[in-house]
């Protein structure tokens, strides 16, 4: 789970659901990271048709409602994916993916394109070649972001970051996209490492590591994805 080390922006609040938990800020009215794990299974569930609506989480005293998107230029953008929770934890689980403490303002040329295309091969393709994959992802901020209408803190970009452990050992990809990310392009020209993450986020994904091996695989740059 990640731990806020200079995150600038308050305190981080923990939300726990049935496929996926969460890390939010009430002061940027958004997630800062989600975190699931998505195995392969032996017969996997098909998935409940996608619901119709996104929900308040009343957990949160930001109290973020689906309209305060509306008439902007951002998608509500997913962080914990309807399809791979769906597939895994089933509808229940499904429809917490859209509560609104999941979701943050994301332009529809990356919501529709890479983020989506990396969201697939993590539901679909890595589960089954590397039998489960862990999965933290998150909106990066400048200090002091700008916001829609209504308040809600709008990102510069974002990070995902999928770790494979085998016999012990930990292998990891990390990607940052800026939110102005193009159509159309590959997956690997937006390898970066951990720690250029964590220096943007504030954040320290791997804390109870051996400093060694953390040190170690947090400055590997991601080159081409497995």
């Amino acid at each position: 789970m990640p731990k806020p080390t200079s995150f600038p922006h308050g305190t981080v609040r923990l939300l726990v659901n049935r496929g996926y938990i969460v890390g939010f800020s009430e002061t940027l009215q958004t997630p800062v990271w989600a975190a699931y794990r998505i195995e392969d299974l032996e017969r996997m569930r098909a998935a409940p048709p996608r619901p119709d609506r996104f929900e308040i989480d009343r957990r949160t005293m930001a109290r973020v409602t689906p309209d305060m998107y509306s008439n902007t230029q951002y998608d509500r953008g997913h962080l914990a994916p309807n399809l791979a929770i769906a597939t895994r934890f089933g509808e229940e689980a499904q429809r917490e993916t859209f509560l609104m403490s999941n979701i943050v303002p994301q332009r529809h040329e990356l919501n529709a394109g890479l983020w989506r295309e990396l969201e697939s091969r993590i539901a679909t393709s890595y589960p089954a070649r590397y039998h489960e994959v862990w999965v933290v992802c998150g909106p990066v901020f400048g200090n002091r972001p700008q916001r829609l209408p209504r308040g809600v803190a709008i990102p510069e970009g974002f990070y995902m970051i999928i770790v494979d452990e085998t016999e012990g050992r930990l292998r990891t990809l990390a990607f940052l996209f800026p939110q102005t990310t193009p159509g159309g392009g590959q997956v690997a020209d937006y390898g970066t490492t951990i720690d250029q993450i964590e220096s943007l986020t504030g954040l320290d994904f791997f804390p109870d590591l051996e400093d060694t091996a953390e040190n170690a695989l947090e400055a590997m740059k991601t080159g081409r994805p497995w």
